[in-house]
């Protein structure tokens, strides 16, 4: 016998979502910076039983519901493929020395005369080789700031700049969670989307560093960089420090430029790291594994340990000693988590039809391509504000407006890079997300000090909405067809 199904009331499909901002509110207030622990994936989960309720009284069955789960999940599960292997490629990158050269060469730009344009310009670099802005900010920002601070600079200057950095290579690097997240929710892949993202982005970060290049030009900023000396001594004293571990990141950033597809381009990144490692540090890898008799065998056990669990490498510097530290593939765990039970989420609330009906109102109002961009900036920006979680500023609006953009033609690149553009760079500019939590904590600058001087996370979303009115690099399917994805890149 089969029950009739009704469409949802709007203040229906909006309770799973109250509840949702409720229980995350309530999370961060608890456990702050430890919401991501646990207690933001299970309020997922609850929101989703909830949304479930609701979707039965609608005339939706489990197994309906089961199934809008299952394929909320397989959407996510190439993302969930790469982010293990970034860790792996994380371990043997740090493992190998590469990630330290890159921030040893990196701070050697830094010149007081310059120093809010090369914070920027390092937090990028340091940002893009981690994928982490979270990791920057905690290690070499707060070396910067210090430095900052004693060349007479605001500290809220210095955060805006060591913020605006970390969060470029956050949002551009293919070792980011967010990065691999918004290509997967979209329904795009990694390498695709940070071809396109480099259309808004790159604009915005030379916007900023402009900004800030004049900004240190007018002021006095005489004085020696001590700290970058000791940070430089101690990464030289434990690795050898040379540019022929960049032929690692050059031959990755190639196959990316060929197209190869994520997996493997990451795969064989990460075992050249390990050939590297051997190659280069081989006291590295003799502490890290323990085994001093017999090489071969340690350097298995360093290079397996450097790509599933955690590993932490002493230089003697406790600024030092914290960047070099990495998770492995279980330090992937967490984000992977978050992302199942989002996709739990969002599972439901798209099978039993109710984010179709919280988007019929915006979408109705969005005539234009302009006005869909527009909007879907405005919900990712929203959602950091009221879910206080940028995955969920992500995944949320990815999930609502999917299928508008293929209905009018636009391809799911347009919809990730605006979602990385708007929902990734404003997490750290409210002072009750998760992002803005630990940002100002670990600089300890009150996040609205430094938001006036964040400007490439405030500009980001701007440029994205000035390339929706005018109509730059908005890629469309092939003769207005969005049920077979076009795969090349326009550019």
């Amino acid at each position: 016998m089969s029950v009739t199904k009704r469409k949802p009331r709007l203040f229906e499909a909006l309770i799973p979502i109250l509840l949702l901002i409720c229980l995350l509110a309530l999370n961060v207030l608890i456990f702050g910076d430890s919401a991501l622990d646990g207690s933001n994936q299970l309020a997922l989960l609850f929101a989703a039983a909830v949304a479930g309720i609701i979707g039965i009284r609608l005339g939706y069955t489990y197994d309906e519901m089961q199934d809008g789960i299952v394929r909320s999940i397989s959407t996510a599960l190439s993302a969930i493929l790469i982010l293990l292997l970034i860790g792996a490629l994380a371990g043997t990158w740090l493992l190998s020395g590469i990630v330290p050269a890159m921030i040893y060469y990196g701070l050697e730009i830094l010149n007081p005369t310059i120093f809010l344009f090369a914070a920027c310009f390092v937090s990028a670099v340091v940002s893009l080789a981690t994928g982490s802005s979270w990791s920057t900010v905690a290690t070499i920002g707060i070396a910067l700031l210090g430095i900052g601070k004693a060349l007479g600079l605001s500290e809220g200057l210095i955060a805006g700049a060591i913020i605006s950095g970390a969060y470029f290579g956050d949002k551009m690097s293919p070792l980011s969670d967010t990065t691999n997240l918004a290509p997967a929710v979209a329904g795009t892949d990694l390498f695709t989307h940070i071809r396109y993202m480099m259309w808004t982005t790159v604009p915005s970060i030379i916007i900023s560093l402009i900004i800030f290049l004049v900004i240190g030009l007018t002021n006095d900023t005489g004085g020696v960089v001590a700290n970058v000396e000791e940070v430089q001594q101690a990464i030289a004293q434990r690795f050898n420090i040379s540019g022929w571990l960049f032929l690692v990141p050059v031959a990755v950033i190639a196959m990316i430029v060929g197209k190869m597809p994520a997996l493997p381009a990451l795969l064989i990144g990460t075992l050249l790291g390990g050939v590297f490692a051997f190659i280069f540090q081989p006291d590295v890898v003799g502490l890290v594994s323990g085994e001093v008799n017999d090489p071969l065998l340690g350097g298995y056990i360093a290079l397996m340990k450097s790509m599933y669990t955690e590993i932490s490498i002493p230089a003697g510097n406790e600024v030092v000693d914290e960047l070099l530290t990495t998770g492995g593939m279980s330090g992937m765990l967490n984000t992977i988590w978050l992302i199942v039970c989002a996709m739990v989420f969002g599972g439901v609330m798209e099978s039993t039809g109710m984010l179709q009906r919280i988007t019929e109102g915006i979408i109705s109002w969005a005539t234009s391509t302009g006005s869909l961009i527009t909007s879907t900036a405005v919900t990712c920006i929203f959602f950091n504000l009221t879910a206080s979680d940028q995955y969920l500023a992500i995944v949320v609006p990815g999930r609502m407006f999917a299928n508008t953009y293929r209905k009018r033609g636009l391809c799911p690149e347009n919809l990730s890079r605006t979602l990385e553009d708007s929902g990734t760079v404003t997490s750290v500019l409210v002072p009750w997300n998760t992002c803005g939590l630990t940002q100002s904590s670990v600089l300890g600058v009150a996040t609205l000090v430094y938001l006036p001087y964040c400007f490439f996370n405030l500009i980001s979303p701007l440029m994205t909405i000035a390339f929706a009115y005018l109509n730059i690099k908005l890629r469309r399917f092939s003769n207005q067809t969005p049920e077979k994805t076009d795969t090349s890149v326009n550019v």
